[in-house]
C-alpha cells in the first residue's frame, strides 16, 4: 500500500477526504490476450496498492503459472484469481479491483474477452462510467474488439479509452498506431459512441500507464492513469428527470410515515409537488430525512426518506416523480436484452422483471431482431440463445413507469429473473414505451388547452346532413353480438344517406390503440382514446357507432361526459354465457378457461352491467334486424334522425 505520513491529530480529516473523493467505475475489455488483466495489475502496482504478502503470492505464482518468462512478475495473476484461469490464461470471470490516487477512487472490472463468456462482460459493463478496450498492436481490431464495442453502446457508457497495448512488440510504431487508430474510428461510427480517448502504451513495460513513455515522444495526449483521473463525469449524472423508486415505507409509529428509497436520477426538493406512479396521485415533499438530520434537497445517488404532506397511498414499487416530466407508463416495452442463461428466452413463458423497486411479470410479445454482437447485422429471430443479443417486445401484466435506456439509465434498464429458479436470465435495455400520459388520463384530458372553433357551425352541419351528430355507444361482453349489429346499423344508416362510421374496438388496437394490452388500464384507456376520436366525428356532423366490451361503469361514464352526455346512446347487448359461448368463433372463452388469456371479462375479470342504458339488447331474443330497428326507434325519438 502506498505509505502516507499521518499524525494521530489529522487521521480523521485524512479519512474525511479520503471518503469524499469522486469515485470511477471502469471495465477493461477486448480480444484474447490483449493483456487487459496485466494493465489492471501494472495500475495496481504503480500506483503502490498491493499489499507485499499479495506481492509475494504473485510472484510465487508467476514462476509456476506465469507468462511473462522467467524471473519476470506477471501481474496478470492480481486479478486472475480462479484456478481455470492462472491455468489457461484466460480470464473467465469479472475480477473486480479497487484502487485510489489522490485525485480520485476507482472500482474496476477486469471482463473476459472470449465470445461464451459475453454475458460476464455485460455484467461488469453494467455499473461501469468508462471502457478500456484494448487492442493488441500486433493484431489490430479484432473481432471481439467489435463486439465488446458493441456492448459497451448498447450499456450506454459514455466514455471509452481504446489503449493500443503492446507497443513494445512493434517497436513503438506510430504507423502502426495510426492504422489501428483509423480503422476503429470507422467501425465506430455505426455506434453511440461519441467520447473516445486514444492511448497507446505497454502495460507490460508501463509505457503510458501511470506515466508518460520516453519510448513514444510523437504521442502527446496524457497517460492512462492521469486520464482516469480527469475525465469529466459529473455530468453523466441525470439530474433533470426526477426519478425516486419507492423501496420501503416506514412506519415506526403513528406519528410517522415515511417512503425510503435511493434516489434514482433528478433532485428532490422540500415542498415540491410530486406525483406518485402508477396512481397519479398528488402530494408535496413535507421534509427529505436522513440519518444524519433533514435535507433541504437530496439528489441521485443518495439514499433518503421522504415525507409527503398527504395522505397518499404508496407503496413498494412505486415512484415519485414531477407531475410536468412524468417517464413513459406503459404494458408494453421494446428493449435490447443481453440473454444470459442455457435454456433460451421463447414466446408464451412468463419471467419476472425487476426494474428499480418494481416486479413485474413479463412474456415475449415478439422478437423485432436478433444482433449478430460481431458484426452488427440484423436477422430473424425465433428464441433468444445464450450470450446472444436482440431487440424484443415484451407484454407486462401491470404497467410500468420508464424512461428510454439512453434517456435515463436508472429507469431503464432492468432484469429478467426465472420464476422456478429465481436466477437472473437477462438484462435488458428499454428502447421505447407506449408512452401514455400517467395516472388518471381521464382527468388530463379535461385540461384542455384552448380549443380552436370551426368557421362552420354545428347547425350548418346539421342541416346539411339531416341529422344531430352522436355516439351509438353499443358494450357487452364477447359474443354479445354488438359488432354485428353496428355494421348492420351503419349499412341501414347510410342507405337512408346518412354520414355514419364504425370504430370497433379490436379495429382501434390495430393502429391508434396497438400498443395498449388487456389490463383493466389498458382497456380503460382503449376507450377513452376511442371516445376522443368518436367526439372529433360528432364535431364534424357524423353518426359514429362505438362497438366496446368497456367492461366497467365507471368508465363508460366517462366517456360519455368526454363525447358530451347529450350526444351519446348507450345500447347494451346481452345474453346468457353458454349463448355467448357458443357464438365465439376466435375461440377466447377456451383460451380464457385454460389460463392462456389473463383478465377477460365475463371469465377472469369482472363485467359491470350498465346501470341505465338507453337500450338492452336481448340478443339470443331479438334478431338483427329488429335490433337495428329498436336502436333506430329511439334515435329518432331523440331527434338524431330526421
Amino acid at each position: 500500500m502506498q505509505a502516507v505520513d499521518l499524525s494521530q491529530e489529522d487521521i480523521h480529516a485524512y479519512l474525511a477526504r479520503h471518503q469524499k473523493k469522486e469515485l470511477l467505475r471502469l471495465l477493461t475489455c477486448g480480444s484474447v490476450d490483449d493483456g487487459k488483466s496485466t494493465l489492471i495489475g501494472r495500475l495496481l502496482h504503480d500506483t503502490k496498492m498491493i499489499y507485499e504478502d499479495q506481492l509475494a503470492a504473485v510472484k510465487r505464482d508467476s514462476e509456476k503459472v506465469g507468462t511473462t518468462g522467467a524471473g519476470e512478475i506477471d501481474l496478470a495473476l492480481l486479478t486472475d484469481g480462479l484456478k481455470a484461469e492462472r491455468e489457461q490464461g484466460i480470464t473467465i470471470d469479472v475480477a473486480y479491483r479497487y484502487f485510489s490516487t489522490d485525485r480520485r477512487k476507482f472500482i474496476i472490472a477486469d471482463t473476459p474477452g472470449h465470445e461464451q463468456y459475453t454475458r460476464n462482460m455485460a455484467t461488469g459493463a453494467s455499473t461501469s462510467q468508462l471502457a478500456v478496450i484494448l487492442i493488441d498492436a500486433r493484431h489490430g481490431v479484432m473481432t471481439q474488439t467489435r463486439r465488446h464495442s458493441f456492448i459497451v453502446s448498447l450499456l450506454g457508457i459514455r466514455h471509452v479509452v481504446v489503449a493500443v497495448n503492446k507497443m513494445d512488440l512493434v517497436g513503438y510504431s506510430r504507423d502502426v498506431f495510426e492504422e489501428i487508430k483509423d480503422d476503429y474510428t470507422g467501425f465506430v461510427a455505426k455506434l453511440d459512441l461519441r467520447d473516445i480517448t486514444f492511448i497507446p502504451m505497454s502495460a507490460l513495460k508501463g509505457d503510458n500507464v501511470a506515466s508518460k513513455s520516453d519510448a513514444m515522444p510523437w504521442y502527446t495526449g496524457p497517460p492512462l492513469l492521469d486520464h482516469l483521473e480527469t475525465v469529466h463525469i459529473a455530468s453523466d449524472r441525470n439530474l433533470t428527470d426526477l426519478r425516486f423508486p419507492v423501496q420501503y415505507v416506514i412506519r415506526p409509529n403513528l406519528d410517522f410515515r415515511g417512503f425510503a428509497g435511493t434516489v434514482a436520477s433528478g433532485i428532490l426538493r422540500k415542498g415540491d409537488e410530486v406525483m406518485v406512479l402508477p396512481s397519479g396521485k398528488r402530494s408535496r415533499i413535507k421534509s427529505i430525512v436522513t440519518y444524519d438530520g433533514d435535507l433541504e434537497e437530496a439528489y441521485a445517488p443518495q439514499a433518503v426518506t421522504v415525507t409527503l404532506a398527504d395522505e397518499v397511498d404508496v407503496s413498494r414499487g412505486d415512484m415519485l416523480v414531477q407531475p410536468e416530466n412524468p417517464p413513459h407508463v406503459s404494458s408494453e416495452i421494446e428493449a435490447m436484452v443481453v440473454w444470459m442463461a442455457e435454456q433460451p428466452l421463447v414466446p408464451g413463458r412468463a419471467y419476472t422483471l425487476k426494474q428499480t423497486t418494481r416486479q413485474v411479470s413479463a412474456e415475449v410479445a415478439s422478437f423485432r431482431h436478433g444482433v449478430d454482437v460481431n458484426t452488427l447485422e440484423h436477422r430473424a429471430i425465433a428464441r433468444l440463445g445464450l450470450n446472444e443479443v436482440g431487440r424484443v417486445q415484451l407484454s407486462l401484466t401491470q404497467a410500468l413507469a420508464c424512461d428510454p435506456y439512453k434517456a435515463n439509465a436508472a429507469t431503464g434498464a432492468f432484469i429478467l429473473i426465472d420464476r422456478l429458479t429465481n436466477n437472473t436470465v437477462g438484462a435488458g435495455m428499454i428502447l421505447e414505451a407506449g408512452g401514455r400520459p400517467p395516472g388518471d388520463v381521464w382527468e388530463a384530458a379535461a385540461v384542455r388547452l384552448k380549443m380552436r372553433e370551426s368557421l362552420v357551425k354545428p347547425a350548418e352541419r346539421e342541416e346539411r346532413y339531416g341529422q344531430s351528430p352522436a355516439t351509438v355507444l353499443l358494450v357487452g361482453l364477447t359474443g354479445s353480438g354488438k359488432s354485428r349489429i353496428a355494421y348492420a346499423l351503419e349499412r341501414r344508416l347510410w342507405d337512408e344517406g346518412r354520414a355514419v362510421t364504425v370504430l370497433y374496438g379490436q379495429n382501434m388496437r390495430q393502429g391508434l390503440n396497438r400498443d395498449l394490452g388487456f389490463t383493466a388500464d389498458d382497456r380503460s384507456e382503449n376507450l377513452r382514446r376511442s371516445a376522443e376520436v368518436a367526439k372529433l366525428m360528432n364535431d364534424a356532423g357524423i353518426i359514429t357507432i362505438a362497438a366496446f366490451v368497456a367492461p366497467h361503469e365507471a368508465v363508460r361514464e366517462k366517456a360519455k361526459q368526454l363525447i358530451g352526455a347529450d350526444r351519446v346512446l348507450e345500447v347494451y347487448c346481452t345474453a346468457p354465457m353458454d349463448v355467448l359461448r357458443s357464438r365465439d368463433q376466435s375461440g377466447a372463452y377456451r383460451l380464457a378457461d385454460e389460463g392462456k388469456i389473463a383478465q377477460m371479462p365475463g371469465v377472469t375479470a369482472a363485467f359491470e352491467e350498465p346501470k341505465s342504458p338507453d337500450l338492452t339488447l336481448q340478443t339470443d331474443q331479438v334478431g338483427l334486424d329488429e335490433s337495428v330497428d329498436r336502436i333506430v326507434e329511439v334515435m329518432k325519438a331523440r331527434g338524431l334522425l330526421r
